[in-house]
Protein backbone atom coordinates (compact mmCIF):
# COMPACT_ATOMS: atom_id res chain seq x y z
CA UNK A 1 0.00 0.00 0.00
CA UNK A 2 2.73 2.65 1.18
CA UNK A 3 4.77 1.76 -2.44
CA UNK A 4 1.21 2.54 -4.19
CA UNK A 5 0.76 5.70 -2.16
CA UNK A 6 4.10 7.05 -3.22
CA UNK A 7 3.14 6.52 -6.85
CA UNK A 8 -0.02 7.80 -6.16
CA UNK A 9 1.33 11.06 -4.78
CA UNK A 10 4.10 11.44 -7.05
CA UNK A 11 1.46 11.84 -10.35
CA UNK A 12 -1.83 12.68 -8.35
CA UNK A 13 -2.74 15.13 -11.37
CA UNK A 14 -2.49 12.07 -14.07
CA UNK A 15 -3.78 9.25 -12.13
CA UNK A 16 -6.75 11.77 -11.25
CA UNK A 17 -7.73 13.03 -14.74
CA UNK A 18 -7.11 9.42 -15.97
CA UNK A 19 -9.77 8.68 -13.64
CA UNK A 20 -12.28 10.97 -14.27
CA UNK A 21 -11.33 10.28 -18.66
CA UNK A 22 -12.13 6.77 -17.98
CA UNK A 23 -15.58 7.82 -16.17
CA UNK A 24 -16.39 9.97 -19.58
CA UNK A 25 -15.12 7.44 -21.94
CA UNK A 26 -17.37 4.57 -19.84
CA UNK A 27 -20.81 7.09 -19.22
CA UNK A 28 -20.86 7.71 -23.28
CA UNK A 29 -20.50 4.22 -24.69
CA UNK A 30 -23.33 3.60 -22.04
CA UNK A 31 -22.46 0.02 -21.51
CA UNK A 32 -22.33 0.02 -17.99
CA UNK A 33 -25.00 2.35 -16.21
CA UNK A 34 -23.43 5.87 -15.56
CA UNK A 35 -24.35 5.88 -11.46
CA UNK A 36 -22.13 2.25 -11.36
CA UNK A 37 -19.64 4.47 -13.59
CA UNK A 38 -19.88 6.95 -10.81
CA UNK A 39 -19.43 5.08 -7.79
CA UNK A 40 -16.18 2.96 -9.26
CA UNK A 41 -14.80 6.15 -9.81
CA UNK A 42 -15.84 7.57 -6.29
CA UNK A 43 -13.99 4.42 -4.70
CA UNK A 44 -11.36 4.30 -6.44
CA UNK A 45 -10.48 8.05 -5.92
CA UNK A 46 -10.81 7.79 -1.92
CA UNK A 47 -9.01 4.07 -2.14
CA UNK A 48 -5.85 5.53 -4.00
CA UNK A 49 -6.16 8.61 -1.57
CA UNK A 50 -6.22 10.84 -3.93
CA UNK A 51 -9.14 12.47 -1.68
CA UNK A 52 -9.29 11.49 2.18
CA UNK A 53 -11.14 9.25 3.82
CA UNK A 54 -10.80 10.48 7.43
CA UNK A 55 -12.33 13.61 8.66
CA UNK A 56 -9.80 14.83 11.04
CA UNK A 57 -5.92 14.20 10.98
CA UNK A 58 -3.80 14.83 13.76
CA UNK A 59 -6.73 16.44 15.72
CA UNK A 60 -7.01 19.06 12.70
CA UNK A 61 -10.21 19.02 10.30
CA UNK A 62 -8.99 17.54 6.86
CA UNK A 63 -9.67 19.89 3.96
CA UNK A 64 -9.52 17.19 1.59
CA UNK A 65 -12.09 14.84 3.58
CA UNK A 66 -13.81 13.36 0.52
CA UNK A 67 -17.19 14.50 2.04
CA UNK A 68 -16.00 17.89 1.49
CA UNK A 69 -16.51 17.99 -2.22
CA UNK A 70 -20.25 16.41 -2.65
CA UNK A 71 -22.21 19.98 -2.95
CA UNK A 72 -25.47 18.66 -0.53
CA UNK A 73 -27.10 22.29 -1.47
CA UNK A 74 -27.27 20.59 -4.80
CA UNK A 75 -28.63 16.83 -3.65
CA UNK A 76 -30.84 18.21 -1.22
CA UNK A 77 -32.73 20.77 -3.80
CA UNK A 78 -32.83 17.62 -6.62
CA UNK A 79 -34.34 14.69 -3.89
CA UNK A 80 -36.75 17.69 -2.69
CA UNK A 81 -37.82 18.56 -5.50
CA UNK A 82 -38.33 15.17 -6.92
CA UNK A 83 -40.49 14.55 -3.81
CA UNK A 84 -42.65 18.15 -4.31
CA UNK A 85 -43.29 16.87 -8.17
CA UNK A 86 -43.85 13.58 -7.70
CA UNK A 87 -46.52 14.28 -5.08
CA UNK A 88 -47.93 17.48 -7.28
CA UNK A 89 -48.42 15.00 -10.55
CA UNK A 90 -50.76 12.72 -8.79
CA UNK A 91 -53.24 14.90 -8.39
CA UNK A 92 -53.39 15.48 -12.55
CA UNK A 93 -52.92 19.15 -11.97
CA UNK A 94 -50.15 19.50 -14.69
CA UNK A 95 -52.57 17.34 -17.59
CA UNK A 96 -55.47 19.44 -16.29
CA UNK A 97 -53.38 22.52 -17.43
CA UNK A 98 -51.64 21.07 -20.59
CA UNK A 99 -55.57 19.73 -21.73
CA UNK A 100 -56.94 23.49 -21.02
CA UNK A 101 -54.26 25.06 -23.50
CA UNK A 102 -55.06 22.31 -26.10
CA UNK A 103 -58.39 23.14 -25.87
CA UNK A 104 -57.60 26.53 -26.72
CA UNK A 105 -56.10 25.66 -30.35
CA UNK A 106 -59.47 24.02 -31.61
CA UNK A 107 -57.17 21.06 -32.42
CA UNK A 108 -54.85 22.84 -35.29
CA UNK A 109 -52.13 20.91 -35.52
CA UNK A 110 -49.39 24.03 -35.89
CA UNK A 111 -51.39 25.68 -33.07
CA UNK A 112 -50.68 22.90 -31.06
CA UNK A 113 -47.37 22.32 -32.05
CA UNK A 114 -46.86 25.80 -30.34
CA UNK A 115 -48.70 25.46 -27.57
CA UNK A 116 -47.08 22.29 -26.56
CA UNK A 117 -43.59 23.84 -27.08
CA UNK A 118 -44.70 26.63 -24.66
CA UNK A 119 -46.45 24.51 -21.85
CA UNK A 120 -43.11 22.13 -22.36
CA UNK A 121 -40.50 24.67 -21.96
CA UNK A 122 -42.51 26.81 -19.20
CA UNK A 123 -43.04 23.35 -16.85
CA UNK A 124 -39.72 22.24 -17.17
CA UNK A 125 -38.12 26.30 -16.30
CA UNK A 126 -40.03 25.04 -12.66
CA UNK A 127 -40.03 21.22 -13.34
CA UNK A 128 -37.20 19.07 -13.87
CA UNK A 129 -36.81 18.20 -17.68
CA UNK A 130 -37.59 14.20 -17.62
CA UNK A 131 -40.53 14.59 -15.41
CA UNK A 132 -42.16 17.31 -17.83
CA UNK A 133 -41.84 15.26 -20.93
CA UNK A 134 -43.17 12.04 -19.11
CA UNK A 135 -46.11 13.86 -18.15
CA UNK A 136 -46.59 15.69 -21.18
CA UNK A 137 -46.06 12.44 -23.06
CA UNK A 138 -49.41 10.56 -22.91
CA UNK A 139 -51.09 13.84 -23.64
CA UNK A 140 -49.14 14.14 -27.15
CA UNK A 141 -49.48 10.42 -28.19
CA UNK A 142 -53.08 10.99 -27.89
CA UNK A 143 -53.52 14.29 -29.34
CA UNK A 144 -51.48 12.66 -32.51
CA UNK A 145 -53.86 9.31 -32.56
CA UNK A 146 -56.94 11.80 -32.75
CA UNK A 147 -55.78 14.00 -35.59
CA UNK A 148 -54.22 10.68 -36.77
CA UNK A 149 -50.58 12.19 -37.71
CA UNK A 150 -47.08 11.22 -36.43
CA UNK A 151 -46.22 11.90 -33.17
CA UNK A 152 -42.64 13.00 -33.91
CA UNK A 153 -42.27 16.78 -34.67
CA UNK A 154 -44.38 17.00 -31.07
CA UNK A 155 -42.05 14.96 -29.77
CA UNK A 156 -38.93 16.54 -31.39
CA UNK A 157 -40.61 20.19 -30.35
CA UNK A 158 -40.94 18.95 -26.78
CA UNK A 159 -37.41 17.84 -26.41
CA UNK A 160 -36.18 21.66 -27.82
CA UNK A 161 -38.66 22.70 -25.70
CA UNK A 162 -37.79 21.03 -22.31
CA UNK A 163 -33.75 22.06 -22.72
CA UNK A 164 -34.27 25.24 -23.81
CA UNK A 165 -37.10 26.33 -21.25
CA UNK A 166 -34.62 24.45 -18.49
CA UNK A 167 -32.12 26.63 -19.34
CA UNK A 168 -34.33 29.66 -17.81
CA UNK A 169 -33.81 29.13 -13.92
CA UNK A 170 -32.34 27.91 -11.62
CA UNK A 171 -34.12 24.79 -10.97
CA UNK A 172 -34.64 23.80 -14.68
CA UNK A 173 -31.81 21.81 -15.33
CA UNK A 174 -29.38 20.13 -13.28
CA UNK A 175 -26.15 22.32 -14.57
CA UNK A 176 -27.96 25.11 -13.41
CA UNK A 177 -28.24 23.70 -10.18
CA UNK A 178 -24.59 22.89 -10.05
CA UNK A 179 -24.00 26.25 -11.11
CA UNK A 180 -25.83 28.39 -8.56
CA UNK A 181 -24.68 26.46 -5.83
CA UNK A 182 -20.74 26.67 -7.24
CA UNK A 183 -21.44 30.48 -7.94
CA UNK A 184 -23.45 31.79 -5.26
CA UNK A 185 -25.54 32.80 -7.43
CA UNK A 186 -29.46 33.21 -6.59
CA UNK A 187 -33.17 31.95 -8.05
CA UNK A 188 -33.52 35.91 -9.61
CA UNK A 189 -29.93 36.29 -10.67
CA UNK A 190 -31.24 33.24 -13.40
CA UNK A 191 -34.26 35.10 -13.80
CA UNK A 192 -32.77 37.99 -13.87
CA UNK A 193 -30.41 37.23 -16.56
CA UNK A 194 -31.61 34.06 -18.16
CA UNK A 195 -35.02 33.93 -18.78
CA UNK A 196 -35.39 37.18 -21.46
CA UNK A 197 -32.97 35.50 -23.84
CA UNK A 198 -34.24 32.28 -22.86
CA UNK A 199 -37.37 33.45 -24.19
CA UNK A 200 -36.42 35.30 -27.36
CA UNK A 201 -34.61 32.03 -27.97
CA UNK A 202 -37.98 29.84 -27.13
CA UNK A 203 -39.97 31.77 -30.27
CA UNK A 204 -37.73 31.74 -32.43
CA UNK A 205 -36.79 27.64 -32.50
CA UNK A 206 -40.71 27.24 -32.23
CA UNK A 207 -41.11 29.07 -35.47
CA UNK A 208 -38.15 27.23 -37.29
CA UNK A 209 -40.11 24.28 -36.03
CA UNK A 210 -43.42 25.44 -37.37
CA UNK A 211 -41.93 25.81 -40.75
CA UNK A 212 -39.53 22.83 -41.12
CA UNK A 213 -42.80 19.93 -39.67
CA UNK A 214 -45.60 22.59 -41.73
CA UNK A 215 -46.19 19.41 -44.17
CA UNK A 216 -46.73 17.23 -41.68
CA UNK A 217 -49.02 18.79 -39.40
CA UNK A 218 -52.70 18.57 -41.51
CA UNK A 219 -55.56 17.04 -40.32
CA UNK A 220 -59.23 17.11 -41.46
CA UNK A 221 -61.46 19.75 -39.42
CA UNK A 222 -63.66 16.54 -37.97
CA UNK A 223 -60.71 15.30 -36.32
CA UNK A 224 -59.54 18.29 -35.20
CA UNK A 225 -62.95 19.09 -33.14
CA UNK A 226 -62.46 15.74 -31.64
CA UNK A 227 -59.20 17.84 -29.64
CA UNK A 228 -60.93 20.85 -29.00
CA UNK A 229 -63.93 19.01 -27.29
CA UNK A 230 -61.15 17.47 -24.85
CA UNK A 231 -63.12 15.85 -21.50
CA UNK A 232 -61.09 17.51 -19.40
CA UNK A 233 -63.65 17.20 -16.34
CA UNK A 234 -61.79 14.25 -14.86
CA UNK A 235 -57.95 14.90 -15.06
CA UNK A 236 -57.87 16.41 -11.32
CA UNK A 237 -57.96 13.07 -9.51
CA UNK A 238 -57.85 14.65 -6.35
CA UNK A 239 -58.66 18.00 -4.98
CA UNK A 240 -57.31 18.17 -1.67
CA UNK A 241 -53.78 17.28 -3.09
CA UNK A 242 -53.93 19.85 -5.51
CA UNK A 243 -54.47 22.46 -3.74
CA UNK A 244 -52.30 21.50 -0.66
CA UNK A 245 -49.49 20.61 -3.45
CA UNK A 246 -49.93 23.64 -5.64
CA UNK A 247 -49.77 25.82 -2.60
CA UNK A 248 -46.64 24.41 -1.69
CA UNK A 249 -45.11 24.82 -4.92
CA UNK A 250 -45.64 28.33 -5.41
CA UNK A 251 -44.36 28.99 -1.91
CA UNK A 252 -41.40 27.32 -2.22
CA UNK A 253 -40.51 29.41 -5.14
CA UNK A 254 -41.23 32.06 -3.56
CA UNK A 255 -38.79 31.28 -1.43
CA UNK A 256 -36.59 31.00 -3.83
CA UNK A 257 -37.15 34.59 -5.18
CA UNK A 258 -36.44 35.46 -1.64
CA UNK A 259 -33.28 34.12 -1.07
CA UNK A 260 -31.54 37.45 -1.14
CA UNK A 261 -33.63 38.83 1.95
CA UNK A 262 -33.98 35.17 3.94
CA UNK A 263 -30.48 33.80 2.76
CA UNK A 264 -31.80 30.47 3.14
CA UNK A 265 -30.02 28.07 0.52
CA UNK A 266 -32.17 26.60 -2.19
CA UNK A 267 -31.86 23.18 -0.65
CA UNK A 268 -33.68 23.88 2.54
CA UNK A 269 -36.17 26.07 1.40
CA UNK A 270 -37.44 23.16 -0.99
CA UNK A 271 -36.65 20.60 1.84
CA UNK A 272 -39.01 22.30 3.88
CA UNK A 273 -41.78 22.22 1.52
CA UNK A 274 -41.16 18.35 0.74
CA UNK A 275 -40.96 17.82 4.57
CA UNK A 276 -44.71 19.84 4.66
CA UNK A 277 -46.08 17.88 2.01
CA UNK A 278 -44.61 13.87 3.20
CA UNK A 279 -46.82 14.49 6.16
CA UNK A 280 -50.28 13.77 4.23
CA UNK A 281 -48.71 10.89 2.24
CA UNK A 282 -46.94 7.21 2.76
CA UNK A 283 -43.01 8.58 2.35
CA UNK A 284 -42.11 4.54 1.21
CA UNK A 285 -44.31 5.23 -1.91
CA UNK A 286 -43.33 8.92 -2.52
CA UNK A 287 -39.48 8.01 -2.04
CA UNK A 288 -39.70 5.46 -4.74
CA UNK A 289 -40.06 7.85 -6.91
CA UNK A 290 -36.96 9.66 -6.69
CA UNK A 291 -34.41 8.76 -9.19
CA UNK A 292 -31.83 7.61 -7.03
CA UNK A 293 -29.63 6.81 -9.56
CA UNK A 294 -29.50 10.48 -10.52
CA UNK A 295 -28.58 11.39 -7.19
CA UNK A 296 -26.18 8.86 -6.70
CA UNK A 297 -24.69 9.51 -9.58
CA UNK A 298 -24.21 12.88 -8.51
CA UNK A 299 -22.31 12.11 -5.40
CA UNK A 300 -20.09 9.65 -7.39
CA UNK A 301 -19.12 12.38 -9.76
CA UNK A 302 -18.55 15.12 -7.13
CA UNK A 303 -16.05 12.82 -5.09
CA UNK A 304 -14.33 11.94 -8.47
CA UNK A 305 -13.36 16.13 -9.49
CA UNK A 306 -12.64 16.35 -6.04
CA UNK A 307 -9.75 14.30 -6.45
CA UNK A 308 -9.04 16.14 -9.45
CA UNK A 309 -9.49 19.24 -7.45
CA UNK A 310 -7.77 18.30 -4.56
CA UNK A 311 -4.49 17.18 -6.85
CA UNK A 312 -4.12 20.46 -8.16
CA UNK A 313 -5.36 19.29 -11.69
CA UNK A 314 -8.25 22.37 -11.90
CA UNK A 315 -6.19 24.91 -10.73
CA UNK A 316 -3.75 23.40 -14.25
CA UNK A 317 -6.93 23.80 -16.02
CA UNK A 318 -8.36 26.82 -15.17
CA UNK A 319 -5.03 28.42 -16.00
CA UNK A 320 -4.77 26.65 -19.45
CA UNK A 321 -7.77 28.82 -20.64
CA UNK A 322 -6.49 31.94 -19.42
CA UNK A 323 -3.06 31.22 -20.93
CA UNK A 324 -5.26 30.02 -24.34
CA UNK A 325 -6.98 33.15 -24.03
CA UNK A 326 -4.26 35.89 -22.96
CA UNK A 327 -7.17 36.72 -20.89
CA UNK A 328 -9.25 38.28 -22.75
CA UNK A 329 -12.71 38.46 -21.18
CA UNK A 330 -14.40 38.25 -24.67
CA UNK A 331 -12.06 35.29 -25.72
CA UNK A 332 -13.15 32.96 -22.25
CA UNK A 333 -16.49 33.69 -22.87
CA UNK A 334 -17.54 32.59 -26.03
CA UNK A 335 -14.62 29.61 -25.90
CA UNK A 336 -16.70 28.53 -22.64
CA UNK A 337 -19.92 28.87 -24.52
CA UNK A 338 -19.58 27.23 -27.89
CA UNK A 339 -17.37 24.51 -26.35
CA UNK A 340 -20.01 23.44 -23.73
CA UNK A 341 -22.37 23.16 -26.42
CA UNK A 342 -20.85 21.11 -28.59
CA UNK A 343 -19.32 18.91 -26.00
CA UNK A 344 -22.85 18.84 -24.21
CA UNK A 345 -24.39 17.59 -27.42
CA UNK A 346 -22.23 14.25 -27.24
CA UNK A 347 -21.39 13.78 -23.58
CA UNK A 348 -24.00 14.14 -20.55
CA UNK A 349 -23.77 18.00 -19.20
CA UNK A 350 -23.91 17.07 -15.87
CA UNK A 351 -20.40 15.69 -15.90
CA UNK A 352 -19.56 17.97 -17.83
CA UNK A 353 -21.09 20.95 -15.79
CA UNK A 354 -19.63 19.27 -12.61
CA UNK A 355 -16.00 19.45 -14.20
CA UNK A 356 -16.37 22.54 -15.52
CA UNK A 357 -17.79 24.83 -11.81
CA UNK A 358 -14.51 24.22 -10.01
CA UNK A 359 -12.53 25.36 -13.07
CA UNK A 360 -14.71 28.74 -13.22
CA UNK A 361 -14.74 28.73 -9.41
CA UNK A 362 -10.47 28.25 -9.88
CA UNK A 363 -10.27 31.69 -12.41
CA UNK A 364 -12.33 33.35 -10.63
CA UNK A 365 -9.69 33.29 -7.61
CA UNK A 366 -7.54 34.38 -10.09
CA UNK A 367 -9.48 36.93 -11.76
CA UNK A 368 -12.40 38.13 -9.76
CA UNK A 369 -15.79 37.86 -9.48
CA UNK A 370 -16.65 40.74 -12.37
CA UNK A 371 -14.49 38.63 -14.72
CA UNK A 372 -16.56 35.79 -14.28
CA UNK A 373 -19.83 36.59 -13.75
CA UNK A 374 -20.01 35.93 -17.76
CA UNK A 375 -18.30 32.92 -18.09
CA UNK A 376 -20.99 31.77 -16.07
CA UNK A 377 -23.68 32.63 -18.12
CA UNK A 378 -21.77 30.69 -21.18
CA UNK A 379 -21.25 27.64 -18.94
CA UNK A 380 -24.99 27.99 -18.17
CA UNK A 381 -25.87 28.72 -22.36
CA UNK A 382 -24.55 26.15 -23.53
CA UNK A 383 -24.22 23.12 -21.33
CA UNK A 384 -27.97 23.05 -21.02
CA UNK A 385 -28.81 24.32 -25.16
CA UNK A 386 -25.96 21.78 -26.13
CA UNK A 387 -28.18 18.95 -25.06
CA UNK A 388 -30.57 19.80 -28.14
CA UNK A 389 -27.68 18.90 -30.40
CA UNK A 390 -28.21 15.10 -30.31
CA UNK A 391 -30.96 12.37 -29.26
CA UNK A 392 -28.33 11.66 -26.40
CA UNK A 393 -27.53 14.62 -25.53
CA UNK A 394 -29.65 15.16 -22.26
CA UNK A 395 -32.20 12.55 -20.21
CA UNK A 396 -35.51 13.95 -21.52
CA UNK A 397 -34.07 13.51 -25.56
CA UNK A 398 -33.36 9.87 -24.24
CA UNK A 399 -36.67 9.03 -22.16
CA UNK A 400 -38.58 10.52 -25.41
CA UNK A 401 -37.03 8.57 -28.24
CA UNK A 402 -37.97 5.40 -26.33
CA UNK A 403 -40.70 6.37 -25.27
CA UNK A 404 -41.54 7.16 -29.19
CA UNK A 405 -39.64 3.48 -30.37
CA UNK A 406 -41.91 1.67 -28.22
CA UNK A 407 -44.92 3.56 -29.97
CA UNK A 408 -43.45 2.28 -32.97
CA UNK A 409 -42.64 6.14 -33.85
CA UNK A 410 -38.76 5.85 -33.74
CA UNK A 411 -36.41 8.61 -33.81
CA UNK A 412 -33.14 7.97 -35.62
CA UNK A 413 -29.99 9.36 -34.62
CA UNK A 414 -28.91 11.22 -37.74
CA UNK A 415 -32.98 12.34 -38.11
CA UNK A 416 -32.62 14.27 -35.15
CA UNK A 417 -29.40 15.43 -35.43
CA UNK A 418 -30.52 17.37 -38.53
CA UNK A 419 -32.93 19.22 -36.71
CA UNK A 420 -30.31 18.97 -33.57
CA UNK A 421 -27.85 21.12 -35.14
CA UNK A 422 -30.25 23.59 -36.35
CA UNK A 423 -31.61 24.50 -33.02
CA UNK A 424 -28.43 24.10 -31.14
CA UNK A 425 -26.41 26.20 -33.19
CA UNK A 426 -29.32 28.87 -33.73
CA UNK A 427 -29.70 29.20 -29.96
CA UNK A 428 -26.14 30.06 -29.26
CA UNK A 429 -25.96 32.74 -32.01
CA UNK A 430 -29.04 33.89 -29.75
CA UNK A 431 -26.76 33.54 -26.70
CA UNK A 432 -23.13 34.55 -27.76
CA UNK A 433 -25.29 38.18 -29.28
CA UNK A 434 -27.22 38.60 -25.79
CA UNK A 435 -23.84 37.71 -23.64
CA UNK A 436 -21.36 39.99 -25.75
CA UNK A 437 -24.07 43.09 -25.82
CA UNK A 438 -24.66 42.35 -22.23
CA UNK A 439 -21.59 41.81 -20.63
CA UNK A 440 -18.88 42.10 -22.94
CA UNK A 441 -19.42 45.22 -24.99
Amino acid sequence: MEFIHNIVQAHNIAISAGLLLLAYIFIATEKIPKVTIALIGAALTVFLGLVSQTKVSDGILNEHYFINYIDFNVIFLLVSMMIIVSISARSGMFNWVANELLKMTKGHPIAILFTLGIFTAVTSAFLDNVTTVILIMPVTFFIAKQLEINPVPFLITEIFASNIGGTATLIGDPPNIIIGSAAGLSFMDFLKELTGVIAVILLVILFILMLVFKKDLTSSPEKMAKVAQIDNSKTITNYPLMIRSGLILAAVIIGFVLHDITHLETGITAMMGASFLLLFEKPTEILNDVEWNTIFFFIGLFIIIGGLEASGGIALMAKWILDITNGSQQAASMLILWASGFISGVIDNIPYTATMTPMLVEIQNVMGRDYTIPLWWCLSLGACLGGNMTIIGAAANVIVSENAAAKNHPISFMGFLKYGLIVMITSLLISSIYIYFKFLH
